[in-house]
């Protein structure tokens, strides 16, 4: 690399969290993004169509190749294609898929990842899920070195966010877009010209993430409100937490746990601000639901048309 020239990084990614920091990348000039690496995309909805994922769209935009393995490390193809590009990087964004040796050996400079946590705090797969689930005060971003261990490789910078008891994962997880940019143009930077080392991780402090089930979105009122709470707010993109009442489904997107005592699954009070329902341990006001066959309603007027009453119990 001559002085002055551009790093030049290979991109693998494939969520929308990692759209920003591609953007960044492409649209810097000390930087040139000269592949882009995603999964293969899957059938979604309804209809099961194909729909090409945000950050494949915007690489054929910006005439980036683009390469879509099915398992990258038993594709001999792709990775002699990736060897000719000559990158000082890899980065690595919520790929999906797990890097062989072979490959994290291509780039000069090493494959660096981001990962949406502080860690070795909740590695794994759902980082943003786990901090929330948990209940934790504060969660992050890190740029580590990627090596064969998950997530086990050496810290390169971290930032830290924040959380509070209104913190759901969509929130989350827009706020670790915007914070992953300037934190991986940095880290490339100060890794390029020798002012960044990376710091061993200390693995006896290591969490995992777990796997979210399909029954996990199913409330279980004995439960505490804040454990009630915390469940709803983390699976809030994807899985959506529900109840049944009266026989019918009914997803509940926003709530706060509340300091009253009553018996787990009863309405307790119907106030504009939305319902209260006792809970294991504490009660839990219900702001917003999504009603079976019905969109997104505040719970007040979800009790309206559905006649809710103080005593009622949601199974």
């Amino acid at each position: 690399m001559t002085e002055g020239a551009p790093i030049k990084v290979a991109f693998f990614a494939t969520p929308e969290i990692a759209l920003e920091s591609f953007k960044a990348l492409i649209e810097d000039e000390r930087f040139e993004v000269a592949a882009f690496v995603t999964q293969v995309p899957k059938p979604a909805g309804r209809g099961k169509k194909i729909v090409e994922n945000e950050l494949k769209k915007f690489a054929i935009a910006r005439g980036i190749e683009v390469f879509e393995p099915y398992k990258i490390a038993t594709e001999p193809e792709i990775i002699a294609q990736l060897r000719v590009i000559g990158a000082d990087f890899f980065v690595t964004f919520a790929f999906g898929q797990i890097l062989s040796q072979e490959i994290l050996d291509i780039p000069a400079c090493g494959t660096i990842n981001l990962h949406a946590s502080l860690l070795p705090q909740y590695r794994g797969a759902n980082p943003i899920r786990e901090a929330l689930l948990e209940g934790a005060q504060k969660t992050g971003v890190t740029t580590m070195l990627t090596e064969l261990e998950l997530d086990a490789g050496a810290i390169c910078l971290q930032e830290e966010i924040a959380l509070t008891l209104e913190t759901n994962s969509i929130d989350l997880a827009q706020k670790i877009a915007q914070i992953a940019p300037p934190l991986i143009k940095k880290t490339l930077l100060e890794m390029k010209r020798g002012a960044l080392v990376p710091t061993p991780q200390n693995h006896t402090r290591a969490t995992f993430t777990k796997k979210t089930k399909k029954e996990d979105k199913i409330i279980n009122w004995s439960e505490s409100a804040h454990k009630i709470h915390n469940k709803i707010r983390a699976l809030v993109d994807n899985f959506t937490c529900q109840t049944t009442y009266e026989g019918k489904i009914v997803k509940i997107l926003k709530s706060h746990p509340v300091a009253k005592n009553g018996a787990a699954g009863v309405v307790l009070e119907i106030l504009k601000q939305g319902i209260i329902v006792g809970c294991g341990e504490g009660a839990l006001l219900i702001q917003t639901v999504k009603p079976e066959g019905k969109g997104e309603m505040t719970a007040h007027a979800w009790s309206l048309g559905a006649r809710v009453n103080i005593g009622d119990k949601f199974e």
